[in-house]
């Protein structure tokens, strides 16, 4: 069994978490809360950003010149092409770019994009692929999902089309190639590469939460006591 399938196997909960989640299944239906799917805007913009990072630090360490030149034309294609569709939706939702580069990352994204930075910076290119899969394949698929419960065409339905398109799917593809090759090669590395993957997938499925439930940073001040004084 290629060792992308062994690892979806072991995150299928994960996967059937994401299809109930109810941002999932709202935006499928075209009844999601503006307010949630703007702050998912904002904090998937500035994901993104951290994402084609990744991309790039992987192909400086990557191995032949296929691979590196793979590597980084995927960051170019976030930067210009699904940062676009995140700059339309922005426009929509009245967001300015200054907006979308001055968003605070949530304690949730910020989580996942310092797991995405330190896989490239400390993990082998093998475990990097690891960590970067499930965001590929996990969109392709919740998106997928959507498709099959959306009935006609509402105003989030541009990003069921975005995750299902045919470009979408090919470079998912290859990032499923990409995790299978590197397991064969380095058989040694696919320890970390599960740990990567699942912390990964966990993630993806809280993203949504963290966007629909507008998650922030608790600022609340510490009220002091008497027993503080002491």
């Amino acid at each position: 069994m290629p060792f992308s399938d062994t690892l979806l196997a072991e995150a299928e909960s994960v996967w059937e978490a994401q299809y109930d989640h109810p941002f999932v299944t709202e935006l499928a239906a075209g009844t999601l809360d503006a307010a949630a799917f703007r702050h998912w805007v904002e904090q998937d913009y500035r994901y993104l950003l951290d994402y084609a990072d990744v991309f790039s630090l992987a192909a400086a360490s990557a191995d032949g010149e296929e691979r590196t030149a793979r590597l980084a034309e995927t960051a170019h294609r976030i930067l210009a092409d699904e940062m676009d569709l995140h700059r339309s939706f922005a426009e929509e939702y009245g967001l300015t770019p200054a907006d979308l580069e001055g968003a605070e990352k949530a304690p949730t994204c910020q989580a996942y994009t310092d797991h995405l930075v330190r896989a490239a910076r400390e993990g082998g290119l093998a475990t990097v692929a690891a960590a970067v899969y499930p965001c590929g394949q996990g969109y392709l698929d919740v998106a997928d999902h959507m498709a099959e419960l959306a009935d006609g065409e509402h105003r989030y339905t541009p990003f069921v089309e975005k995750y299902t398109s045919d470009t979408f799917r090919e470079t998912v593809s290859w990032m499923r190639e990409l995790v299978d090759d590197l397991a064969d090669e380095r058989p040694g590395a696919r320890e970390d590469m599960r740990a990567a993957f699942h912390r990964s997938a966990q993630l993806e499925h809280d993203f949504w939460e963290m966007a629909y439930t507008r998650e922030q940073w608790d600022v609340t001040p510490h009220q002091r006591t008497a027993a503080d004084a002491d």
